[in-house]
Order: structure tokens, then C-alpha cells, then sequence
């Protein structure tokens, strides 16, 4: 049995055909390859884009979907293995995996980290609870990953360039009155390098740089694919020649769980900002972003109303590249 958990436990050339199966479902939305067979999608965080395009995804390949949202609508859920239960969760993951997966074919969890501890948040510890008790197919739909939105965005890269590999992508940190998730981030970095790109991180100071082990993975990715990976923080440098920004804000893991602390590092880093001046000193690039943005305050409106901004695009293939996921996972794919 096969997970989505992670882009970093299939292949290019598997990631490659669930591209390709999402192109095919772009062109034809509608089948009935996955009739009588449904999907539990448990959300611990909100959600717009992920909710949306999963159910109505399931719904257009004839199948269904179960919302979940624990401590709102459902039993709140314990993670921890060998915990005493007495606080406010009311059923272990044990048991909610086990039941989902005798009800559902597939599982589908967002669960953001903890913002406490990044030692135990980066062994992505909830999914891989219910990856291990469930008896069924687990889909990732954001933790300390994201890997849906990776295949989303490689997808618009494609789609608008063609080849990618060689092409130069700058992943830019932007400035957010607080520390986000370094989930989007390490995925573009992941996607970007194990399809050959020439990725440029861009950060205000080392502190922010990613976790050491998606920059290991990425300059892994980096040698097998002919690509390569670079650290900046200098953003002239950095957004010269570029043929592709993805802006996203995260926070310093050095300080992690200590936004107070961290506000010292973020708060004079406005400039960080994606403009038309800076997007000038590109190479004609495209420019994305994961949504939810802020603007005018990670980009201009200038830059959001452009037409080489392709976030749209790529929320749009986040139903095509899920439906894809979801039909492969249950063998309909080919």
C-alpha cells in the first residue's frame, strides 16, 4: 500500500505520471473511474483551496468525500502513543484510523505543527500516526510538507515553460506580521530541485534559511537531477535572471515557538516584499504563490494583477493534480 505523504518517497518518473494523469483530467474533468469509493478528509487547520478542490475532485471522478473537522464537529483526536488520556481529546488515532479506514478508501489530513517544538514537529509526527494505523491509503494535505501544493506548481511550471530543468527559480522569503509554517517552502524547494531547476534561496539572514534536512534533500535532488541549490541574501543578486519567483513567508527555526523573540529578527525586513522593481530584474519570470496571500504586504497588486502571475493557475491544479493522486493511490490511474 502506497502513501502520500511526502514527494520524497516517489520517484520524478512517478511524480512525471501523475502530472501527465492530471493533464488527461484537465481535459476531460468528468469520470466515473472511482464510483462507489470514497475519501475522510480530516482537517486540524482551516482551509479554502485544499477542502474545496478535494471534494469537489472526488465528487467529479463519481466518488465521495467525508469532511472532519476534530474539536468542531468530530471527537477531538489524540496523536502521542502511550499517552494517559485525561486532557481534552476524546479518541486516539489508534482508533480513528482504524474506523475511517474500515469506512473510507482513502484518509486525507491537514494538521499544521505545533509551533513548539521544532525538534519533534520535524519528524512530522501526527500523519505518520495515522499513516501507521491506517489500513487504507493516507494522503498529506499540509503538515511540515505540502506535497499537493508541489505538484500543483510544477504542474503551472510546465504547463507555461515547457522543460524546467535549468531554469532559474527563486524561492523568496516575504515579510508576515508573524511566523507561518515552513511547510510550502521546503516543498518548493523539494519540487524545484528534483526536477532539475536551479533554485536560489532567498532569505533575509541565515536564521531563515530551511531545516537542514530539506536542504540536504534538496541538494541531493540537486546532484541527481543536474540542477542546484543556492543560498542569498541579497535580493538584486538573487532575482537577476530568474525565469520563475514563488514568494512565501515562514519563520526562523532557530527561534521557533518564540514569536516575540522572532519579531526582532522579521520586523525590518519589509523590503522583502515582491514588486514590480524587484520582478524588473528578472528574466521575463513567472510569479507564483500558494494563497492565502496578503497583499501589499508579500506582493504588490502590481505583481498579483501582472500577467506573469500564475497563482491562479496553480490553485486551479490543485483539483487536477489531487484527483490524480486520488486515482493512482486506488489503482484507477492507469
Amino acid at each position: 500500500m502506497q502513501h502520500f505523504l511526502t514527494t520524497s518517497d516517489w520517484t520524478a518518473e512517478q511524480l512525471d505520471a501523475l502530472l501527465e494523469l492530471a493533464r488527461g483530467l484537465e481535459r476531460r474533468p468528468c469520470n466515473d473511474r472511482l464510483a462507489g469509493r470514497s475519501i475522510a478528509l480530516v482537517f486540524l487547520n482551516p482551509s479554502l483551496r485544499t477542502r474545496t478542490s478535494f471534494e469537489l475532485g472526488m465528487q467529479q471522478l463519481g466518488g465521495i468525500a467525508i469532511v472532519l473537522q476534530p474539536g468542531k464537529d468530530a471527537w477531538g483526536v489524540e496523536f502521542r502513543p502511550g499517552v494517559v488520556m485525561d486532557g481534552e481529546a476524546e479518541e486516539h488515532i489508534a482508533e480513528v484510523a482504524g474506523v475511517l479506514s474500515r469506512y473510507c478508501d482513502l484518509i486525507g489530513l491537514r494538521a499544521f505543527p505545533g509551533f513548539q517544538d521544532w525538534s519533534h514537529d520535524r519528524q512530522d509526527p501526527v500523519i505518520r500516526a495515522l499513516a501507521q494505523h491506517a489500513s487504507v491509503p493516507v494522503i498529506n494535505m499540509e503538515t511540515i510538507v505540502h506535497p499537493c501544493q508541489e505538484l500543483a506548481l510544477m504542474k503551472t511550471l510546465q504547463d507555461r515553460l515547457g522543460t524546467v530543468r535549468g531554469r532559474k527559480f527563486v524561492l523568496t522569503w516575504t515579510w508576515h506580521p508573524r511566523p507561518l509554517n515552513t511547510a510550502v517552502a521546503n516543498s518548493a524547494l523539494l519540487i524545484a530541485s528534483k526536477f532539475g531547476m536551479d533554485v536560489t534561496l532567498l532569505c533575509p539572514e541565515p536564521a531563515y534559511v530551511l531545516d537542514e534536512q530539506f536542504m540536504r534533500e534538496a541538494a541531493d535532488n540537486a546532484r541527481a537531477s543536474g540542477g542546484s541549490v543556492t543560498v542569498s541574501h541579497d535580493i538584486e543578486s538573487a532575482y537577476r535572471g530568474a525565469e520563475v519567483v514563488y514568494a512565501k513567508s515562514w519563520g526562523a527555526l532557530p527561534l521557533y515557538g518564540r514569536p516575540q523573540e522572532e519579531w526582532a529578527l522579521r520586523e525590518h525586513n519589509r523590503h522583502f516584499i515582491v514588486d514590480e522593481q524587484k520582478m524588473a530584474l528578472t528574466d521575463a519570470a513567472l510569479f507564483s504563490h500558494c494563497l492565502p496571500l496578503r497583499r501589499n504586504v508579500k506582493a504588490t497588486d502590481g505583481v498579483m494583477d501582472a500577467d506573469y502571475c500564475v497563482a491562479l493557475d496553480e490553485a486551479e491544479n490543485r483539483l487536477h493534480v489531487q484527483k490524480a493522486v486520488m486515482m493512482t493511490l486506488l489503482g484507477a490511474g492507469a
